[in-house]
């Protein structure tokens, strides 16, 4: 298992399935990267804390709605038009690419508020994973159930 986030996160969001199922609860209103900040503490066995899911969230919110959420609604309302326009298709990769970047800078940023919570040898529980879900799990509890199964995988 990959001992920062972000490698993780690479690694984990390749096994199959995750990909369409972050995707569907990112439609339903989940924020992927606190999903699968979830994954990796429970990954991590790091207990259940609902003031520190709080933390994540302060943390992971605004930054997703200030800076993610834009870039991708650039990059979706330029995706047909790009299609026909090769300019506007450069340009289109690397907002994607600027996406990506703020969306490791999140994971950077997460990492760093919880490097120093202790781990617990402990069962995985999928706790954390459901309770950064918020709203999209109950909207998409199959694509909910995808991220659980793939996460109990790679234990």
């Amino acid at each position: 298992m990959a001992s920062d986030l972000w490698s993780f996160t690479l690694d984990f969001y390749a096994r199959p399935g995750v990909e369409q199922a972050c995707l569907t609860l990112q439609a339903k209103g989940g924020n992927v990267c606190a999903l699968l900040c979830g994954v990796w503490l429970d990954q991590r066995n790091i207990p259940f804390n609902p003031q520190r899911a709080e933390e994540i969230r302060q943390l992971a919110t605004p930054w997703h709605d200030q800076v993610v959420g834009p870039l991708r609604a650039v990059r979706t309302q330029w995706k047909a038009a790009a299609a026909t326009d090769e300019e506007l298709s450069a340009l289109r990769e690397r907002v994607k690419g600027l996406e990506l970047d703020a969306e490791r800078e999140l994971l950077v940023r997460l990492q760093r508020l919880i490097q120093d919570w202790p781990e617990h040898a402990a069962e995985h529980s999928g706790v954390w994973l459901g309770a950064l879900a918020g709203e999209a799990a109950e909207k998409a509890p199959d694509a909910l159930q995808v991220l659980q199964r793939v996460g109990v995988d790679l234990i």
